[in-house]
């Protein structure tokens, strides 16, 4: 028989303020197999978790249950207190009267408590037949996967390369640097971005520990905490990048081309082209799309020969390429090549894009002197489009006035409701710096509101009110087109109460921060989930917040939600400590309440398999029959698999038939 000591909290008065806990504890006291009954002001107190340990130590109890908050933070305490005190720590329930009784009839005491000791007498009813669970462990791969090269990326992966951890660093783009690259200076202290970047992306290019997988993206994820193996597509170059040495004269001489994605559609580049001055790895890279097969030249066949010379008739880019680096005559697979590897953990840091402004119609879109913040930072930049000059898209002459537009996107109802956090900020920046190098500009900035929460943020934006940049609390209903590539700005200011039209020569739209494109695919091969804000949902919002549902997989970076880069570089080194851990540890704990297949019981419908969640089943002939089998590893014992077996050939340990049957009991009774 059962010996069952209940443990009743008072929770302050989050429990007690509402419930009657003695009434409780004393209802309790008489449920079948309870030895002993006793309440506490705080069992998650050192006194609360001593009181069970010695009950356990002195043979009054062999099951325990806690009536108190959520197990979701508070069972490790009590679970850790029975094992303490000599019991099996699986011997435990917890019962959440806070959650499911206190917080959610604060309004009715009595009905609150009638409800508290149902849930009591519910986890009486479970821990009568509980049975005690060993836990398990299986070995790590000492290696870890950084998915996304831009900032947060290269942190993490940095960090883990200096622990020690073989690292392999994951970016689509030709070189890594993100959006960080992209910028000019960086607020509040208006460093030069590629000055504090490019030493972090030389050092990881050439750290021994990082493997730098650049052109590439991940073709899928199999395996679980320790063990995962992923297939990586490094994407066709059509540049032997072993030879090339970046000199970039291939993309001197080519004639293709296209919209320069680094300059965010302002410039054109050529078909092969070099990502940018500074890129890590500065290798050349053919875009197919763009090629225009100079000389008849298409990928894999032989060169025409010249009557005269003899000699074979060459594609500019590989004529003039001093290194040999280019040979159209090679077939080459133009789907690329897949690596394959193994890692212990995985980090992903896939970062973010800004909302295009064709997505505001009210925002003239058509005009081509409406640009994005973005678009701004790659105009003002030394290396942009017009090295470093404002100048507008349209005519390429100096504007006279700018006009800002905060929160396109952001915090509206037919967008996002979230804000994108950063857009003040860099706003901010952008006129400070345009004000600085052209002080007869007339800079006019519209707010919602003015959101600077960070180390010396406000100082900044103080600073940019003294240097005489205008700033209207309100927002602007819409801009018209004018003649001479003009703009009227239609907008209203709360502070004066009234509404304002002026000319503008150049508006600039703060767009919304998104996913970066990509990321629902990639959600889909790892099983990471979204949140409503369409980010990656994070295992717990104040105590997780770079784990995920997914054991062994972690979060850095704006695709968790938008940050800017200190919070970034600070999220990014967070990841890369926990993911380290299993790594270091060299083995990993599995939790045994998990799934089981009872093999003589499966009839191999495959019912089970598309239904998991985390792809922790897969069929498997079994003396020449099928029959679903689980990994342990990947189990998180979400219980849908039991649930559906029409065989009831798979048991979760934990939550057992019986189990459950005792608790519907109680509910019902």
């Amino acid at each position: 028989m059962a010996k069952i000591g209940v443990y009743v909290c008072h929770c302050g008065s989050n429990i007690g303020g509402v419930i009657d806990v003695s009434d409780v504890r004393e209802y309790a006291e008489g449920l079948p197999d309870v030895a002993l009954a006793r309440q506490d002001l705080f069992m998650c107190s050192d006194s609360g978790q001593e009181l069970i340990k010695q009950d356990i130590r002195d043979g009054k109890v062999d099951r325990v249950v806690v009536a108190a908050c959520t197990p979701r933070t508070h069972e490790p305490i009590f679970r850790g207190a029975c094992e303490k005190g000599g019991l099996n720590k699986f011997l435990f329930e917890m019962a959440n009267i806070r959650d499911q009784a206190s917080w959610v009839h604060g309004q009715d005491p009595e009905g609150a408590t009638a409800k508290a000791k149902k849930v009591v007498s519910s986890a009486v009813g479970k821990a009568r037949n509980l049975e005690p669970l060993e836990e398990k462990y299986v070995d790590v791969t000492d290696a870890a996967m950084v998915i996304g090269g831009g900032i947060g990326g290269i942190t993490a992966a940095l960090e883990l390369a200096r622990m020690g951890h073989k690292t392999y660093l994951v970016e689509k783009d030709p070189s890594i640097g993100g959006r960080m690259a992209q910028l000019d200076k960086t607020f509040p202290t208006n460093d030069c971005s590629a000055c504090i970047l490019t030493p972090m992306m030389v050092e990881a290019y050439s750290h021994p520990n990082i493997e730098t997988l650049c052109y590439s993206e991940v073709e899928d994820v199999e395996g679980y905490i320790g063990n995962f193996k992923v297939k990586i597509r490094q994407k066709q170059s059509y540049v032997n990048w072993d030879k090339c040495t970046g000199c970039g004269a291939c993309a001197e001489k080519c004639p293709g081309k296209a919209p320069d994605e680094f300059n965010e559609g302002l410039s054109m580049r050529r078909a092969a082209f070099i990502m940018f001055p500074q890129a890590v790895p500065k290798k050349a890279v053919i875009d197919m799309n763009a090629c225009i097969n100079c000389a008849g030249r298409t990928i894999g066949s032989e060169p025409k020969v010249n009557a005269k010379t003899g000699n074979p008739i060459l594609a500019p880019c590989e004529k003039a390429c001093p290194a040999e680096a280019i040979n159209r005559s090679l077939m080459l697979d133009p789907n690329g090549t897949i690596k394959e590897i193994e890692v212990g953990s995985i980090i992903t840091a896939t970062g973010y894009k800004v909302m295009g402004k064709e997505n505001f119609k009210e925002m003239a879109p058509d005009s081509p002197n409406v640009i994005t913040a973005l678009q701004l930072e790659r105009l003002i930049s030394a290396t942009g489009p017009t090295g470093g000059k404002l100048l507008r898209p349209s005519d390429h002459e100096k504007p006279h006035t700018l006009t800002f537009v905060s929160c396109m996107g952001s915090r509206d109802k037919n967008f996002h409701t979230y804000c994108s956090r950063f857009c003040c900020m860099y706003m901010i920046k952008q006129a400070r710096l345009l004000k600085e190098k052209y002080p007869d500009l007339v800079i006019n900035m519209h707010f919602i509101d003015i959101r600077t929460a960070g180390k010396d943020y406000d100082e900044y934006y103080t600073g940019a009110r003294d240097m005489g940049i205008n700033f209207f609390k309100g927002k602007v209903g819409g801009l018209d087109m004018l003649a001479g590539d003009k703009l009227r700005v239609n907008a209203y200011d709360m502070e004066n109460g009234e509404t304002i039209e002026y000319e503008s020569d150049l508006v600039i739209l703060a767009s919304a921060v998104e996913m970066s494109d990509g990321t629902t695919e990639l959600a889909q091969k790892m099983g990471l989930q979204f949140c409503g804000s369409k980010f990656f949902r994070e295992l717990h919002p104040k105590l997780g917040p770079v784990e995920t549902a997914v054991s062994g997989l972690f979060l850095a970076g704006c695709c968790q939600g938008p940050k800017d880069i200190p919070d970034t570089v600070s999220q990014a080194k967070g990841a890369a400590a926990v993911a380290a851990v299993p790594l270091a540890q060299g083995k990993v704990k599995i939790d045994p309440t998990i799934s089981e297949v009872v093999t003589e019981k499966c009839s191999g419908c495959g019912i089970c398999e598309p239904l998991c969640p985390y792809g922790a089943i897969t069929m498997k002939k079994v003396d020449g029959k099928p029959r679903a089998m689980i990994a342990i590893s990947s189990c998180k014992g979400c219980g849908v698999c039991t649930s559906a077996c029409p065989s009831s050939a798979i048991q979760l340990h934990g939550y057992m038939e019986e189990q459950i049957l005792e608790q519907i009991a109680a509910l019902t009774a």
